[in-house]
């Protein structure tokens, strides 16, 4: 009589450790109950941000609303600011969108080159005795507040922007945009805010940057070394393509700290009406910098009015992020999500 063979051990199920009268590990309610609690926490939380922005909104448009109906001149094309004039209520924010969108543009075009590449050193050339303490540098710079640059930029950058001002007088005053038609006037222009706002958000999007380069593949990396090209090629063809959307996004960081910025402005920006070409005649205003100077002394018009202005420079950072994102969402083929 043949005995049965012995059963295949994949054949076999493995005997339920649960003690009897209790029901398995798989099936109690406490996992589900936390999956379910966390898609409504989280459900929750994107709900009360569009609520909260919404409200802003709102809030934005019925004080302006109100202010716009006072007004008695054209809004987007006037350059005084006066909204309290019982006569003639007038104001306008010709002025303060042209300060507020050029130094906004030339802390962006100083800022991030210099950000990538600070990035990329710490990254990708530095030794790490250097990157560490270089990395712990700019992440402290970025904490820094903003009147301890508003105050450098006051006592020292205005009165050392005088030389570099002549310098671009003299071989770019052909471009119309630096030429100095006040000599000897303190360097409290656009030009310098621009140069501050840079030194502002460079620690922002280089430790942003910083982080995404560090997030690289390192195959892709080694794979271009391995195919024979140089450093600098491999940062070029592997490590720029994947961080792109990276870098897209620290920029967004810098510009909306760049487009806001309050205290540092006013430190350093000689404000007035004026709206001139000449981004080194002193003169000028952004939105934030405005705000900052007429919220104390305005009544009711000039808060609403101040509202108003407030709403354009929210549509404005709203506009910026959303052309953030459409950007990055035409190039996902460089985001690494498929890596």
């Amino acid at each position: 009589m043949t005995s049965a063979p012995p059963d295949h051990p994949g054949d076999r199920t493995p005997a339920s450790t649960t003690p009897p009268g209790q029901p398995s590990t798989s099936l109690r309610g406490t996992g589900r109950l936390g999956d379910v609690l966390f898609r409504l926490a989280s459900s929750g939380s994107g709900v009360l941000l569009l609520v909260i922005m919404a409200a802003i909104a709102g809030f934005l448009l019925y004080r302006s609303g109100m202010a716009l109906s006072q007004d008695k001149t054209n809004f987007l094309t006037t350059f005084e600011w006066d909204p309290d004039n019982i006569v003639k209520p007038s104001f306008g924010i010709a002025v303060l969108a042209f300060g507020t969108i050029v130094s906004a543009a030339i802390a962006m075009a100083i800022a991030v080159p210099i950000a990538i590449g600070i990035a990329l050193f710490i990254s990708h050339y530095a030794p790490r005795r250097i990157a560490q303490p270089f990395a712990y540098l700019v992440d402290l710079l970025a904490a820094v507040p903003s009147i301890v640059y508003g105050l450098w930029g006051a006592l020292y950058l205005v009165p050392h922007m005088a030389g570099l001002n002549d310098w671009l007088d003299h071989y770019l005053g052909w471009t119309y945009v630096f030429k100095v038609s006040q000599h000897g006037a303190p360097a409290r222009n656009l030009f310098t805010v621009g140069i501050l706002l840079a030194i502002m958000v460079l620690p922002i999007i280089t430790a942003v940057s910083r982080e995404v380069f560090r997030q690289v593949p390192r195959m892709h990396e080694e794979a271009a070394l391995a195919l024979g090209a140089t450093r600098w090629e491999m940062v070029r063809t592997a490590v720029l393509p994947f961080g792109r959307p990276g870098i897209i996004s620290a920029s967004m960081l810098g510009l909306g700290r760049a487009l806001g910025e309050t205290i540092a402005v006013a430190t350093v920006l000689s404000a007035n009406s004026k709206l001139s070409l000449h981004l080194l005649d002193a003169g000028g205003g952004t939105f934030a910098q405005n705000i900052a100077l007429k919220f104390g002394e305005a009544g009711k018009p000039g808060m609403n009015a101040l509202m108003a202005s407030g709403l354009v420079l929210f549509v404005i950072t709203l506009l910026v992020n959303g052309g953030a994102r459409l950007i990055i969402a035409r190039r996902k083929e460089y985001s690494g999500a498929n890596a």
